[in-house]
């Protein structure tokens, strides 16, 4: 199982390079970052720097989105990155929830979203492709490789993935619903002909070490609102009581009322009062390592290849370094 560390983009963007350059010396192999333009600081900036103060961290964002850059721009700024730093990217793609919505705008559609993802590795491998009627190849590329990893919830979403994506990010840490969303992909993957076990699994969820479980599930509690966002789209898509969307992922929103971007993915976040402890803990990763340990050895039984480890808490270099000493070691060997 191969890990990861997920930040947001605060300033300064030198703690955010501290992190993980931090994270590369704990064995850590993926280095994440959210990817609003409006909340945060821009996070290809970012990259370049931590891309320049490791060695073999592979960065990319979760998840950016085909609406706020054009598909040629974000296809030639990972390329550009892959020329500098040696291929040492990887696209995390979803619909656009903070990033389209602080902007006023829809999340993307699924059709977009499934052009986009073929466009844009086309374009950061050296291919051929087209854009609006345009031809397009970037002419300069040579050797590129841009692995594009798409997060899904819904059961459209979700065999997309299987059709298009070389990766599915699931952003919950729920083994019931671990095993349902992934056997999806790779069903949706069969069906469309690909080899269903070539599609990189990765769980996002926050991780917090310690014996504290009550200050844990406070630090943590913000996950489960951001997650409510997903949700309350498949609620309204799909119903409360659908066939096609699990109980056990809808029932926990029955009691959300809105939701306020400018906290998004911080703890203490007003808007997830809702929230309830059994939620926290189902989908995050709470309490001393032998915890932690035992819930990703019930994810890698499910075929997750990665977790990545959200670290929006007051126990980022801690967590970072316990998993550095007893986790990694224990699930990479």
């Amino acid at each position: 199982m191969d890990f990861g560390l997920v930040l947001q983009t605060d300033p300064p963007a030198s703690a955010v390079v501290g992190l993980m350059k931090r994270a590369e010396r704990q064995g850590f192999r993926y280095g994440w970052t959210f990817d609003s333009a409006v909340l945060w600081q821009e996070p290809f900036v970012i990259y370049s720097r931590i891309l320049e103060h490791t060695e073999r961290l592979i960065v990319g964002p979760m998840v950016t989105n085909p609406g706020t850059r054009t598909w040629e721009v974000t296809a030639s700024t990972f390329a550009t990155l892959n020329e500098m730093y040696g291929n040492r990217t990887v696209c995390g793609i979803g619909r656009g929830d903070s990033a389209m919505r602080v902007a006023g705008r829809k999340p993307n559609t699924l059709a977009r979203l499934g052009e986009a993802i073929g466009v844009i590795r086309d374009l950061a491998e050296g291919r051929e492709t087209e854009i609006e009627g345009e031809t397009l190849r970037l002419p300069w590329v040579e050797n590129g490789k841009l692995p594009v990893w798409m997060a899904a919830y819904g059961p459209k979403a979700l065999a997309l993935a299987g059709q298009k994506a070389d990766g599915f990010i699931l952003q919950l840490a729920d083994p019931y619903l671990t095993e349902w969303m992934v056997r999806s992909v790779r069903t949706a993957a069969e069906e469309a002909g690909r080899d269903p076990d070539a599609v990189t699994v990765c769980v996002a969820a926050p991780a917090y070490v310690g014996d504290d479980l009550a200050h844990a599930r406070e630090q943590c509690r913000w996950f489960g609102g951001m997650v409510g966002n997903h949700v309350a789209d498949l609620v309204a898509r799909y119903g409360e009581h659908s066939d096609l969307v699990p109980a056990a992922l809808t029932d926990y929103i029955k009691s959300r009322r809105g939701y306020d971007y400018s906290h998004h993915g911080r703890a203490g976040n007003p808007s997830t009062d809702f929230v309830s402890d059994e939620i926290v803990d189902r989908f995050c990763l709470l309490g001393p390592p032998e915890a932690h340990m035992a819930k990703l050895k019930m994810l890698r039984d499910l075929g997750v290849d990665q977790f990545a480890v959200y670290a929006m808490h007051d126990a980022k270099e801690s967590t970072i370094d316990a998993y550095g000493e007893h986790i990694i070691p224990a699930l990479t060997g």
